[in-house]
């Protein structure tokens, strides 16, 4: 990077004046394209042209490219091809044609950073991580005598990535091999035997996907090959890449573990793998879905010791804590836990049940699908087929002398009125409910047509939650944000704030993040707001009400977060709202 601000000074793309204010700034500001253009001592065009033409005079690597920010590197390299007059690969996301990488040597397409991208009649192109690199273009040439190379490049941190994933997948050939000459000889037959090579990929895949701490794993059809992703701290990767001819036996072998039925294609089904895997059990939820490429299959992995965390363990700031321990040990009313789809509400539930297990209490569960057995608790698993429904199952929950409830999910009024019956007539629930933040479930609860005078009387707490990764704490570095960004969230933060980045090492697989921490909000319902409720305030007066009674809502708690270094304002942005 100096080297480059260095060559730009010498051409006077950028003047040396500039970069000195840069440094006298207090803050001072750290020599980067971001904070030149920011400051307006840099053009994005200017220096975009400048990039271009240091790369085609040869002073300037591709690699350096992925060390710079300040620009969108596909732009650029859009940029670049079009003035090369060859092809730019965007690899972000693309479907490699398993069968045209194996006509490859891997140590070769390894040595010379290259990835083949497609096949016709014509020729075989392949993208470079150097398009100048000759000796590399020769020897690949010289695989494939009988087809010309069309020479195309992509990003050389993308062509690494996927060369790392495939290598994966070459060290798993021998078990391929095996399950295509299976497939040849015994048909399906071999899905019965516990020794077959689909066993053996299956093990590997379950292994893989544990080690590195994922919570799904995703097995999908694809129009030229199969690919299985994972999903870790909230986002999915790649993990392997097969050819189609996989999927079939694949597929066949996890109906089989998980008790489906094998023949059925055409509808999605539900089932459940118990496994052992590092001396270790593990429940895997199985979801199968019809797709038009073939079938979707999703696995969660389901820890006991990642969810039965102590409440105090999870995440939650010291305020919210309190306030929802409070919340929780009241001897009646309902308690709420909102958010989207894996945000943790499932694990603070359980947290918030272990808090309250008493011996002299009765609770009692109502789940979609019971995720985890717990000693001395009744848990009931609703069953359509049965006619068990979430509003059925509290019917006859009742009648069972229950202390504590806890409901799954709140999906529908009558579930919901039951709830709140149950609240007011002695009786402490715990559920969740699907809204953005604390105050919008109030109002969804009203608009659900239930009463606002019951609603005032059975609500105590409603608690909203998201999961955001966290930063690495072998990589992490400060960074200072951009002015235009410190004004939108100036009343959160101190004067001279800390903030950091995640840059990427080896220990968090180079994505910056390794686990995620809650950021939360805790509405506590006051007599205050008790009473506006029950007089149908709008949403902003009891907005206002709330924040008067104390109230600090989720992207406050996770810039405080990000100021502690725990997270990423990036992050803050992209699971929360201003």
């Amino acid at each position: 990077m100096v080297k480059v601000i260095q060559m730009m000074i010498t051409e006077n793309i950028v003047a040396k004046s500039d970069i000195e204010k840069l440094v006298r700034m207090r803050p001072p500001k750290k020599i980067t394209f971001g904070n030149l253009i920011a400051e307006d001592f840099l053009k994005p065009d200017v220096l975009e042209n400048f990039l271009v033409k240091k790369i085609r005079q040869g002073e300037l690597a591709l690699e350096q490219l992925d060390h710079m920010d300040g620009f969108n590197i596909n732009d650029l390299l859009q940029r670049l091809a079009e003035e090369l007059c060859i092809k730019y690969i965007d690899l972000e996301g693309f479907e490699i044609d398993m069968k045209l990488f194996l006509k490859f040597s891997f140590s070769h397409l390894l040595r010379y950073s290259a990835i083949p991208i497609e096949e016709t009649d014509l020729n075989i192109t392949i993208a470079f991580a150097d398009p100048f690199d000759l000796e590399a273009q020769k020897a690949l040439q010289r695989l494939i005598p009988k087809k010309p190379i069309a020479i195309a490049f992509a990003q050389p941190k993308l062509i690494a990535q996927n060369l790392q994933r495939l290598e994966t997948s070459e060290s798993i050939k021998n078990i391929i091999s095996e399950i295509r000459k299976d497939l040849t000889q015994k048909g399906n037959d071999f899905d019965n035997e516990e020794d077959s090579a689909i066993v053996k990929l299956i093990d590997i895949i379950m292994k893989a996907a544990i080690y590195v701490g994922a919570s799904d794993i995703h097995i999908e059809a694809l129009e030229k090959s199969c690919i299985v992703r994972i999903r870790v701290d909230g986002l999915l990767r790649e993990l392997y890449s097969f050819d189609k001819d996989i999927f079939a036996p694949l597929d066949s072998r996890m109906k089989l573990m998980s008790n489906l039925d094998i023949a059925e294609k055409r509808k999605p089904q539900d089932g459940r793998i118990t496994k052992s895997v590092n001396n270790k059990e593990y429940d895997f939820r199985v979801s199968t879905l019809p797709t038009l490429l073939g079938e979707s299959i999703v696995l969660r992995i389901l820890d006991k010791s990642k969810v039965m965390i102590k409440l105090e363990d999870g995440g939650m700031n010291k305020v919210s804590f309190e306030k929802f321990s409070q919340a929780i040990k009241v001897p009646y009313g309902i308690v709420l836990v909102t958010g989207p789809t894996g945000s943790g509400k499932t694990t603070t539930l359980y947290g918030a049940i272990n808090a309250i297990r008493d011996i002299r209490d009765k609770i009692i569960t109502v789940e979609d699908p019971v995720e985890y057995q717990l000693n001395g608790i009744q848990q009931v698993q609703v069953n359509l087929n049965a006619n068990l429904t979430f509003a059925n199952a509290l019917r006859s929950i009742l009648r069972q002398d229950p202390d504590k409830i806890m409901i799954g999910e709140i999906r529908d009024q009558e579930t919901l009125r039951i709830a709140i019956q149950a609240a007011l007539t002695g009786h402490l629930v715990l559920s969740t409910l699907h809204t953005n933040d604390a105050i919008s479930a109030v109002t969804r609860i009203l608009d659900m047509g239930i009463e606002s005078y019951l609603v005032s009387g059975a609500l105590i707490a409603i608690q909203a939650q998201r999961l955001v990764r966290k930063t690495c704490t072998h990589c992490k570095t400060k960074v200072e944000l951009p002015e235009k960004l410190l004004q939108d969230i100036a009343e959160y933060i101190p004067e001279n704030p800390i903030f950091y980045k995640a840059t990427g090492c080896k220990e968090c697989n180079h994505s910056g993040y390794a686990g995620r921490e809650m950021i939360s909000e805790v509405l506590v319902v006051t007599e205050k707001l008790s009473r506006m409720i029950a007089s149908n305030a709008s949403k902003e007066e009891i907005t206002k009400q709330a924040i008067e009674d104390g109230f600090m809502n989720m992207f406050e708690d996770g810039i405080k977060k990000a100021l502690e270094g725990k997270t990423t304002v990036e992050e803050i942005y992209r699971v929360a709202r201003l």
